[in-house]
């Protein structure tokens, strides 16, 4: 499948689950059993029983001699040439959930350093969402345990110091992918100007979890469904939109003054066109 038609199939997927988004709870009001850490690091703005529910959006995943599953093993050996590159180091960079990682991973495309200092309001509603948009997942994760690629085919990751963790937690659908793709849908509504670099951003995002060989195509598919469906949720939730409001004008100010130094916008560029 080329960049193009990847692109194209994302939004697709999004529009699909923004229109499909309903509303409902996780079956049941009781925390899900949550593997990933970084999906803890601060309280969500939504409430267990307000999470869009993965276990209505989603079917199972791919089962055995299907063409989805044939298309899965494509995605994942058409990633292989780019093991040990900079798209391999990058995939590795948005493995990385944990501050201040995760907000310089989009911080190149915001054209604006996201941190705890210039932009803490959006800093800091970054951790909160990522807690939505993980648990949004964990319905379906918990439902099917599906089994990831790198232990499928006795491989390694773009992360030996997080495959502990991923044996044991359940691929379908991605975690990672629903934070980046639902980050990314927020971010080009508090930096419209810059929309087409951030969602491309979330959509890559979502493609490094197949290169990190930590996840299959269709579970990176399925991931931004639940983070598009999350964000839909999140568009009627007071304390969200008064965080969106005042992230807007911080925004607004830090274009002004762009005092923070930026990481290597150059080095994450050359990675994504592949030089």
């Amino acid at each position: 499948m080329s960049k193009t038609e990847t692109v194209v199939r994302a939004a697709h997927i999004s529009l699909l689950a923004l229109l499909a988004f309903c509303g409902q709870a996780q079956a049941g009001d009781a925390q899900p059993k949550v593997s990933d850490p970084h999906f803890k690091i601060a309280p969500g703005y939504l409430e267990q029983s307000d999470l869009p529910n993965s276990l209505v959006l989603l079917g199972p995943p791919p089962e055995a001699d299907t063409a989805a599953l044939a298309r899965d093993e494509e995605m994942r050996k058409a990633t292989i040439p780019l093991r040990d590159t900079g798209r391999w180091k990058l995939a590795s960079a948005d493995a990385d959930l944990a501050f201040p990682q995760a907000a310089d991973n989009f911080s190149c495309a915001m054209g604006v350093k996201i941190d705890s200092q210039q932009t803490p309001r959006l800093y800091a509603m970054m951790q909160k969402m990522l807690s939505d948009f993980g648990l949004s997942t964990y319905g379906v994760k918990n439902k099917y345990n599906r089994i990831r690629p790198f232990v499928v085919h006795n491989e390694a990751t773009c992360r030996a110091d997080q495959e502990a963790i991923l044996r044991h937690d359940g691929s379908y659908p991605s975690g990672h992918t629903a934070a980046g793709w639902g980050w990314a849908l927020v971010f080009a509504q508090i930096n419209p100007e810059r929309a087409d670099a951030l969602l491309k951003r979330g959509i890559e995002f979502g493609q490094s979890r197949v290169i990190c060989n930590a996840h299959w195509q269709s579970d990176v598919d399925a991931g931004r469904i639940m983070g598009a469906a999350t964000v839909a949720r999140l568009q009627t939730d007071p304390t969200f939109l008064a965080d969106l409001k005042a992230a807007e004008a911080e925004m607004k100010a830090a274009k002004a003054k762009r005092t923070s130094q930026m990481p290597d916008c150059a080095a994450e560029a050359a990675a994504l066109s592949g030089q």
